[in-house]
């Protein structure tokens, strides 16, 4: 037995190496975005036209934008940057402020998803000045099971808070912290009761089928970081109080509808089967048991994708569409895409350079209807979606020349 043991473990490394040779040798670069602005015809809207209004942006991770026009971006190494005037009000060109934002300490730097991740204003913002951050906190330094290969630093899942005069931030706190875990990627939400939503991930391990860890989970907390006393698990013993809903691999997107106060996330599966999930209290939604998707070798993953007790996703994706922000559309500006959820997507099937901006249409009960997939052509990683003040759409690109995009009427 363990002569074929070794022997496979020959031929699984042989097989990875060669999927690695196939992979460095497909794919699409991103374009350089060096035109004013590129225009493309859309399935509802006619045309429309996309500006490039600020370059230079090193993988950017979250978009959040202030009352004054001005717009926050997350750089997930460890910054955080103003892009002043994004909305181009009175006429004045968005231009990216030289100066990193003060007051942000020193994170974690971006092993595979980790960093920081999302910012988001407090609901009453315009009197607190109160701004949250979701990044990956630094641990332990742990050997990994291969002993051939070096140790593995370890991280925590952490919300923080502070306050944002218009140039820094100040009165940095630390409000909530998950266990030490290998990195993951997060975002968050306010609802409309003023508690917050955060995501975190799974895909290493069965973490996310235990209620003991608050890793491949939806978690609810209060502004304060504390868990609301109506939480699904709150008083059951060795459960964390903070969790809401359970079985989630890697979830990148994360939004709330306008009208009714759902919370939708968008989770990666692992070669397809990517999900946007209606989130409901205390509701299974199956990894690592259950997916639609396959080991990236093309073998199969598990017996079945569904079973008696697990939440079925609201909108799947097969193959893959590496899944990112999510916003729904409520603006006046483009009238045909009213109510429509928008999702960024970093690459389809696999092949690099294939993201996109996916458009999916509701019916009343969040009932998917049609989808359509916008910005192909320009070949970037989409990595965040959201609805300007302005009633336009605003994208950020994931690329070593990262961008914040404008999409307007043609």
């Amino acid at each position: 037995m363990k002569r074929i043991s070794i022997g496979l473990g020959i031929v699984c490394v042989a097989a990875v190496a060669i999927a690695a040779q196939q992979q460095a040798n497909i794919g699409f670069k991103p374009l350089t975005l060096s035109e004013a602005s590129y225009t493309f015809d859309t399935a509802e809207q006619s045309k429309i036209r996309v500006t490039p209004i600020v370059r230079g942006l090193s993988h950017p991770f979250s978009l959040a934008f202030l009352p004054n026009g001005d717009a926050l971006v997350t750089i997930r190494a460890t910054e955080l940057r103003i892009v002043r005037n994004a909305t181009g009000e009175g006429g004045r060109a968005p231009a990216l402020d030289p100066q990193t934002v003060a007051g942000i300490p020193p994170i974690t730097p971006p092993l595979r998803n980790g960093g920081l991740h999302e910012v988001a204003l407090h609901p009453k913002f315009a009197e607190n000045r109160f701004v949250y951050f979701t990044y990956n906190k630094t641990g332990p330094t742990v050997p990994d099971a291969d002993p051939k290969r070096p140790p593995r630093r370890l991280t925590a899942i952490t919300v923080a808070r502070g306050r944002f005069d218009g140039k820094a931030v100040t009165d940095f706190k630390e409000l909530f912290a998950g266990e030490w875990e290998q990195p993951s990627g997060s975002r968050m939400a306010f609802a409309p009761d003023g508690t917050l939503y955060l995501t975190t991930g799974a895909p290493f391990n069965d973490k996310a089928q235990l209620l003991d860890n608050v890793y491949g989970k939806v978690l609810r907390i209060r502004d304060d970081g504390t868990a609301p006393p109506d939480n699904p698990f709150v008083g059951k013993p060795n459960v964390r109080p903070e969790i809401y809903s359970y079985g989630h691999r890697d979830q990148l997107g994360l939004t709330v509808h306008p009208g009714t106060g759902a919370v939708l996330n968008a989770e990666h599966g692992p070669n397809g089967g990517d999900e946007v999930n209606v989130i409901r209290a205390g509701r299974n939604y199956g990894w690592p048991k259950y997916s639609f998707g396959r080991n990236y070798d093309g073998s199969t993953l598990v017996e079945s994708p569904v079973d008696s007790g697990i939440e079925a996703p609201t909108v799947l994706w097969v193959p893959s569409i590496a899944p990112t922000g999510l916003t729904f559309y409520t603006g006046n500006r483009f009238p045909a895409w009213k109510g429509n959820l928008f999702v960024g997507s970093a690459r389809r099937g696999e092949v690099p350079g294939t993201g996109g901006l996916e458009r999916v249409v509701f019916n009343d009960s969040l009932g998917e209807m049609r989808r359509e997939t916008l910005l192909t052509p320009l070949h970037q990683r989409i990595r965040d979606v959201r609805q300007g003040p302005d009633g336009l759409l605003y994208v950020l690109t994931d690329e070593d020349d990262g961008a914040l995009l404008r999409i307007e009427p043609f």
